[in-house]
């Protein structure tokens, strides 16, 4: 089974970077795909970023297009944030799900079997 553990939030000025992990261990994530949801105070879970297995399919949100960049490297996968804004303040989760059957990666929640514990994100002077 996998298990995920995400690595890397804080607090960062806005305009500011940062890169969150999330490594896997208990098994390999060459056939799975992962996704970054984040979830703020009050508000539900958005699926911000994914990769399929393959690497053939990503996706961004259109509120991050441009500023943050999805890449896997063996059994992590990275999330790369740019210019970022106080909006992008939220707790920030990795997810796993086997993807084979899938054509493009996806960012439902449910679509997902397995879930790090968050890494907090704050944006903020």
């Amino acid at each position: 089974q996998v298990q995920l553990v995400e690595s890397g939030g804080g607090l960062v000025q806005p305009g500011g970077s940062l890169r969150l992990s999330c490594a896997a261990s208990g098994g390999s994530l060459d056939y799975y795909g992962v996704a970054w949801f984040r979830q703020a105070p009050g508000k539900e879970r958005e699926g911000v970023s994914c990769t399929h297995s393959s690497g053939s399919s990503t996706y961004y949100a259109d509120s991050v297009k441009g500023r943050f960049t999805i890449s896997r490297d063996k059994n992590t996968v990275y999330l790369r944030m740019n210019d970022l804004k106080p909006e992008d303040t939220a707790v920030y989760y990795c997810a796993a799900v086997s993807d084979l059957s899938w054509y493009n990666c996806k960012v439902k929640p449910y679509e997902y079997d397995y879930w790090g514990q968050g890494t907090q994100v704050t944006v903020s002077s």
